[in-house]
């Protein structure tokens, strides 16, 4: 059996309000492999992920998760805090208390990862929302996560940024051996990744090969219009 990166048993999480959101849920991103996590709005995509980060706490159920776990948010002006891209990177990398030289040389790195390099003293309120999602990405890659989390990171892109940032995420997550599970409703992105899981009402309804499932919910919308 190969090794996991991420695992999940019979997870169940309902709201404060008794909503369920997911229920009996169970999966598997084998290590090192670029998964996605695709459904329609509301059936619970972005819950599971918050799960899976420890952002939120299950009511039932198992998560493992190897760590340290880099979470990307769908809009990064909600987690770029510094006033520029290194400071940025760099600001993930307090707790490890590091020497300066670490430091620098782990922002330098993590910054050439996603080709921001020449960036590195650039205001973040002057990058584009594709050049920002890199800066977010740069902060996992500096603090070395083991799993990669992206909540619909191309949801406020334009579309050739779009696909430039899941090229470029898969590039990172096969360069380094990174486990990545990236939440997305959009079909074409699935060329880019190694399996899918699809989401319904809270339950996991199929999983598996990327174009399968592609032309499953091709033929679906197809049908539904």
């Amino acid at each position: 059996m190969a090794e996991v990166g991420i695992e999940v048993k019979d997870l169940h999480f309902s709201w404060p309000n008794g909503e369920k959101a997911i229920q009996s849920c169970s999966l598997e991103v084998p290590r090192g492999e670029f998964w996605m996590l695709l459904g329609t709005n509301g059936s619970g995509k972005s819950t599971l992920l918050r799960l899976l980060a420890g952002l939120l706490a299950p009511k039932s159920g198992e998560i493992w998760v190897l760590h340290p776990v880099g979470f990307v948010f769908q809009n990064p002006d909600h987690q770029l805090v510094m006033p520029t891209v290194g400071a940025d990177v760099a600001f993930g990398l307090v707790e490890e208390k590091l020497p300066p030289a670490a430091v620098r040389a782990r922002v330098n790195e993590a910054l050439g990862a996603v080709n921001l390099s020449a960036l590195q003293l650039r205001p973040i309120y002057a990058l584009s929302g594709g050049q920002k999602q890199r800066v977010a990405i740069a902060g996992a890659i500096a603090r070395r996560c083991e799993v990669l989390l992206l909540d619909e990171p191309t949801a406020l892109l334009d579309p050739d940024s779009q696909l430039d940032l899941v090229a470029s995420v898969r590039r990172l997550v096969k360069s380094r051996g990174i486990t990545a599970l990236w939440v997305t409703h959009r079909l074409d992105e699935l060329n880019y990744c190694d399996g899918a899981f699809l989401l319904e009402n809270g339950s996991l309804i199929d999983q598996g090969e990327p174009q399968r499932l592609k032309e499953l919910l091709m033929q679906g919308h197809n049908q539904a219009s």
